[in-house]
């Protein structure tokens, strides 16, 4: 065989070899991602919680959104086009859109199996109500990072708003008043003095918002976040504590002060005269309102004899007060699995019960964490159940319609939250219901 012939012969072998050798690695590689997208389909982790991309037909197969996603392999590439293999694992960063060379994500609400109403917005975040504005998680930001650029962007706009329709100065009247003192409320109020506006802050907890009832400890995944006029926040991994004495410290710096606990039950009046009515009938006026709430402050109740106890709490602060009691944890999603955990981390007696029979709405690594502590029989599992009664010093569930009765000291309810669709309809805000397409 001549060396002419040996080097015709390579060239066919790579010529032939590189366009098998990726083929087989891009089947392996769709293969892959749809047996983890039917897996995720049979758990029933195919419904996203609340921001999560579209992707739409100019996808290009490139797969930069399924490498930069930070929660994992929440996308996929079946036949060379992204797909969501993992809705339930999305929780909206947004970095797979920014990653897209092609523009072909879009950051979408809801589906059309499940949809989610928010209120609706102009670009500018003001609601259907002139001069009130919405921001943060009740816009559907439930992010640190999102609903402090939310809450910038909504300031920018308000100023840039009250700029252009000036009005007569009044001691007795805010520029711009801010219900709510998480992520979106505290970025509100700093940027509001950058601005150079007189800002007022309300809060029916504190500084901090829902974070104050996240468990001890409790680790917040952050992005870097631009604090108004304050500079950047770098860290990636924080715990609750660290990010509340860096909320004070803004806050101090700032000279933020809020008012709590300071609930809103409506909101009155119109633009450059509002009167934002709280308890007992206490009232603040501004010229502009920015609703920075979350979207379930109220706990859902479960509306079972015994509910009004004492003993039962909706939210966990200190597992430590519990150490040692019989505790039973109500709920499925992230905030119940924590509270399982930290409690019988703390040597608690715990019960879980959940009304499905798989944790579908939990992120991966808490359900990994209390499988754990299942199997090492710090958690006894009741899935496919519900409570039926709350007594003094037992608890009574329904387990596929067989009654099971447990001694009990303290009940921790983890149902979700009552979305203010009242208030914001009371204030004249209209809602749209999203159903996952980008022009909803």
């Amino acid at each position: 065989m001549t060396a002419e012939t040996l080097v015709w012969l390579l060239a066919l072998v790579l010529t032939a070899g590189i366009p098998a050798g990726y083929i087989l690695k891009e089947r392996k590689r769709s293969r892959q991602a749809r047996e983890a997208l039917e897996l995720s389909r049979e758990l029933g982790r195919d419904e996203p919680p609340s921001l999560h991309p579209a992707i739409t037909d100019r996808c290009a197969g490139m797969g930069a959104c399924e490498r930069v996603c930070p929660e994992g392999k929440v996308i996929g590439l079946i036949n060379n086009r992204a797909t969501l293999i993992d809705a339930a694992r999305c929780i909206g960063h947004g970095e797979c859109a920014a990653a897209c060379p092609v523009d072909a994500i879009r950051l979408v609400f809801g589906t059309a199996r499940r949809g989610v109403d928010l209120p609706e917005v102009a670009g500018d975040f003001q609601s259907t109500v002139r001069g009130i504005y919405v921001a943060g998680e009740l816009g559907g930001m439930g992010l640190i990072r999102n609903a402090f650029t939310q809450g910038r962007q909504a300031v920018q706009a308000i100023a840039g708003d009250l700029r252009a329709n000036p009005a007569k100065a009044d001691p007795d009247r805010f520029d711009l008043l801010v219900v709510g003192a998480g992520p979106a409320g505290l970025s509100a109020a700093l940027q509001a003095n950058v601005e150079g506006l007189r800002v007022g802050i309300v809060d029916q907890y504190g500084l901090g918002g829902a974070i104050l009832s996240y468990p001890r400890r409790k680790l917040v995944m952050t992005r870097p976040v631009e604090v108004p006029g304050q500079g950047r926040w770098n860290q990636h991994r924080i715990t609750k504590e660290e990010l509340l004495e860096k909320f004070q410290a803004a806050a101090s710096q700032a000279e933020v002060v809020v008012q709590c606990p300071w609930q809103v039950a409506r909101v009155e009046g119109a633009v450059d005269d509002f009167t934002v009515v709280g308890p007992e009938g206490a009232t603040i006026r501004a010229r502009r309102v920015l609703l920075a709430i979350g979207r379930r402050g109220t706990p859902r109740r479960l509306g079972v004899p015994g509910e009004d106890q004492q003993k039962v709490a909706y939210q966990l602060l200190e597992p430590e007060i519990w150490a040692g009691d019989k505790v039973l944890v109500v709920g499925g999603g992230d905030s119940a699995l924590e509270a399982a955990v930290a409690l019988a981390g703390v040597g608690c007696q715990v019960s879980l019960s959940y009304r499905q029979d798989k944790l579908a709405r939990a992120r991966e690594a808490n359900v990994e964490a209390y499988e754990a502590a299942v199997a090492l029989g710090h958690i006894r599992a009741f899935l496919s159940s519900t409570p039926v009664e709350i007594g003094q010093d037992h608890v009574v569930l329904k387990q596929k319609d067989v009654p099971v009765r447990l001694e009990n000291d303290q009940v921790f309810i983890f149902a979700g939250g009552e979305l203010p669709t009242a208030f914001l309809q009371g204030c004249g805000i209209g809602m749209r219901r999203h159903t996952g397409r980008a022009n909803d």
